[in-house]
This record gives structure tokens, sequence and C-alpha cells, in this order.
């Protein structure tokens, strides 16, 4: 049977419609304004300060009044000050793709050069071009695939992003965090850890989808474009990128499935992927008759669930079991996780005879259920060891390459990394992770120093004074999640 909502989640509207390509999409679902988190609809910036097209912000506007429009003319947004403005918001030291074109090289005749690709993006003489295959190590000794796209597929993608910005920002949920304008990884950790603290949960869900990014269907992916965008030049463009393949040691492969991890396109298609598939679910199914408090985070592909009820878990990730495979998805086997987690749930564990709360890891911090001096509940996050032991051993081998560098440039080099990750880390309770790393940073220095000569004399006290001239010392930087949560979301504004 259909639950409430259900006939109107585009997801199964575009299912059941799969062989009627000419019928019109119908509209697609609204977002419940008490429970989003409002965007501002202030114009992202360049370097040169100069304001984007007023076309993109009358587009915002429309988009945000009109939630059922069906956008067919969107390519005159492309203008030759939007690719200007693409490739100045690209990375300076980003890796070259296929063709070899750096940022550096491109810009040497960047006008003609701008104007030449605007030529061919209107004309529909663009094509583009294989992405480059890397393979980066992942924490758990595997590897991940990255897709380096070619300079100017960069340049056409994230003017592609800025104009579908304008127009999905307003329909995206208030509780999906990534890789959105004005949004940070920090915005969805201080989410979750007010979710926790101060609501009646009890249980968490944490899933996990198998390989997202390389089993997403294209099939699927354009039928949810679809829903708001009727330009089929935008959708061929992005129908490019989906089929471009890549290089790997000489060899092209075509891809047939999922979304090249690194490319500029990727984040906002998966995002819109499981806006579809999870989000507007996921909102209707904590809605039904019944259900008791659920608190919902999802950074990307991470996803994190918390429940009153551990009955309502246990459905929810039933239900959400059978929707994945509906839409080429999988949740991961042992990755997937049910958890007796909050405010009582060590108590409630003492009292059954079993241990200390399991722990969950989001977003680079280990989540525990901890006790202030006073004996309140507190949710203490850790760096995760895993990532920090990965960092060292970069840090270590990279030491090594600098082993005959001079000190202070090895100094400046390793304050630059210290400080950098502090920027992310220094969340409150974790500083004794951070003084931790600072001191085997400190220690791999040393043992790096000590090898460059038999005679060194280099010794702990003078390699402690060594560090406290370079190094940061560890401090907390981050306000605590519930002070900077009720700054962006004031309780007393309507879309709270």
């Amino acid at each position: 049977m259909m639950h409430e909502g259900e006939k109107s989640d585009p997801a199964v509207r575009a299912k059941k419609s799969a062989n009627k390509a000419d019928e019109a999409a119908e509209s697609m679902e609204q977002r419940a304004g008490a429970k989003g988190k409002a965007i501002a609809s202030t114009t992202n910036r360049t370097q040169s300060r100069v304001s984007v097209s007023p076309g993109l912000d009358r587009l915002r506007q429309r988009a945000r009044e009109n939630r059922n429009e069906k956008f067919t003319a969107l390519l005159h947004h492309i203008t030759v000050d939007l690719l200007t403005q693409a490739y100045h918001w690209l990375k300076r030291d980003a890796a070259a793709g296929v063709d070899g074109v750096t940022w550096q090289a491109y810009g040497t005749d960047l006008q003609a050069n701008l104007a030449d690709l605007h030529g061919r993006v209107h004309r529909g003489a663009y094509r583009a071009q294989p992405s480059r295959r890397r393979m980066i190590p992942k924490a758990d000794g595997r590897e991940r695939p990255l897709g380096i796209a070619s300079l100017e597929d960069k340049i056409v993608q994230r003017a592609v992003v800025e104009v579908l910005n304008a127009i999905y920002e307003p329909e995206f949920l208030g509780f999906s965090y990534g890789f959105r304008p004005g949004r940070s990884q920090h915005d969805a950790l201080d989410a979750l850890w007010v979710g926790i603290d101060k609501t009646r949960i009890n249980w968490i869900f944490d899933a996990d989808i198998r390989s997202f990014f390389d089993t997403v269907s294209h099939d699927w992916l354009i039928r949810f474009v679809e829903e708001r965008i009727g330009d089929q030049r935008i959708i061929r463009l992005i129908r490019k990128w989906l089929k471009a393949g890549v290089v790997e040691n000489g060899t092209l492969t075509p891809t047939e499935m999922g979304t090249p991890q690194g490319s500029v396109i990727s984040p906002l298609l998966s995002n819109l992927y499981l806006h579809y598939v999870f989000d507007i679910w996921a909102h209707h199914w904590r809605k039904r008759p019944g259900c008791g408090h659920m608190m919902i985070v999802r950074y990307a592909d991470d996803t994190v669930c918390g429940f009153e009820h551990e009955a309502d878990a246990r459905a929810f990730h039933a239900e959400l079991q059978a929707r994945m495979e509906t839409f080429a998805l999988s949740l991961h086997p042992t990755k997937t996780r049910l958890l007796e987690f909050g405010r009582f749930a060590a108590e409630r564990r003492k009292r059954r005879g079993e241990g200390r709360p399991e722990t969950f890891a989001f977003l680079g911090f280990t989540h525990i259920c901890g006790r202030t001096r006073n004996g309140k509940f507190l949710l203490i996050r850790k760096s995760r060891r895993d990532r920090m032991r990965n960092k060292l051993n970069e840090i270590k081998a990279s030491l090594r390459q600098k082993m005959h560098e001079s000190i202070p440039e090895q100094g400046q080099w390793l304050g630059a990394v210290v400080r950098g990750y502090f920027a992310y880390h220094a969340v409150p309770s974790n500083f004794q992770a951070l003084e931790a790393f600072r001191y085997h940073v400190t220690w791999s220095w040393m043992r790096t120093l000590q090898r460059r000569s038999q005679r060194t004399r280099m010794t702990w006290e003078k390699m402690t004074r060594l560090a406290r001239e370079w190094l940061p010392m560890p401090r907390i930087t981050h306000p605590w999640p519930a002070a900077r949560f009720a700054v962006k979301h004031p309780r007393w504004e309507p879309s709270a």
C-alpha cells in the first residue's frame, strides 16, 4: 500500500511513466517551509568581487515562486561572463585532464579561448572529453577512483552548476548539507549534535550506500533532471558528461553508470539523485501518523538518522533498503548499522547488563555518549583514529622527501599542515586529539632531522623548542554546536 506522500513522490511518478517519455512530467514535491533551513539569496562572487548575472537572480526568484514550473530556456544564461567567472572559481593548482591543459596555460589567451568555448556550447559543437582516472587511498586501505576532467569541461560544468543551483536550491530540503552554497561539513555536524542533544533521540541509524558514485543510474538521473529542466540543450550537456568515459593507463572505458567523483558537476547531480530517491521520501516517512520523533542529517551520500523508538528505526531501515534497490542503489550490509545512542543509552544498557553504548563516525569524527563533570549527558566528538593515522603517515612520507631542506622551509610547511588540520578538527571535546596530532608531528620531524646526519645532536628538548617556534599550539576554535546552530537558524524565524 502506498503511504502518505508517496502519490506525489517524483521518483515514483518517474517509474510509472518510464514508457511515456512524451508525456509532461508532473510537478515535484514541495519543501515544507517549517522544516527547511533558509538559504540566503545573495549571489556568489568571484575574486574580482563582480556579482553573477542579474539574470540568475531573476531565475532564482522565479524558481522559488513557481515550484511547479519546468524551465525550457536556460542555455542563454551560459554567457561569456559566466564562463569567465567559472574559470576563476576553479582551483589554480588542480591536476590537468586528458588534454594536459592547466589553468595557467588556458589563461594566457583567456578571452579568446572562452569566446570560442561559448560559441561551441551554443552551436552544439562542444564535445565532452573523457576523464583521467586517478586512484587515491582510502582510510580502510582501499582506493577511491577520481575522475579528473579536462579544463574546458570543468569550466562549462561550473557554469551549468551555477544555473542549476538557482533552480534547485529552493527545492532541496533543510537536512541536506553536502556541497551546497552557504553550507559546510560543520553545519551538518552542528545539526547532528543539536538533534541528539536537544531532542528525544534514543537510536541512531547510520546508513552507508554501497559505491554510490559508481552505481548511480544514468536513466533515473536524467528522469529526475527532467522534472524541472525542459531545456534539451542542458540535458544533452549532462548526458555528454555522463557518457564521456574514463581513461586509465591509456585505455578508454565507456561509462554506463555512475558519476565521476572529482568532477565539478558530480556533487550537484548526486544531491539531485538523492533528493528524489531519499530526501522527499524520508521527509514524508517521518510525518506518518504514529511515528515518534525523527532526525535526519545528510551530507552527500553520508546519512545519519535519529529515532525516538527502535521499532520506527527498524521499519525505516527495511523500507529504505527496498527503496534503494528500486533506484539501482543498495545499502552496505556491514557498514549500515542501527545502534542504541543518546542521553539514556548508557543507563539503559547498564540496567540490562550490557557494555557502554556503541559509537559511530560521521564526517571525520567519532561520536561518543559521554558525561559532563556534573553527570549530564554530553555528545563527545573525537577525530577518527584511522584518519589521523593516515594523515600522520602522509606527513611522515613527505618529511622524508623534504629531509635535506632547511629547518625554516620544513617548519613553514609543517606549520601550514598543522594549522589546516586544526582548522577542521578544533571542535569542543577534541582537545586531546589535537595534542596527540601535534605530538606525533613533532616526533616525526625529530626523527627526520636525526636521519640527516649520524652526528646530529637533536634531542627532544631542542625539538620541543623548535616545534614551539614553527608549529601552532592546539586550541579549540570552533564554538559549541548549539551556539553556532542558534546563530545560523534562529528559533524566532519562521523557517527555523
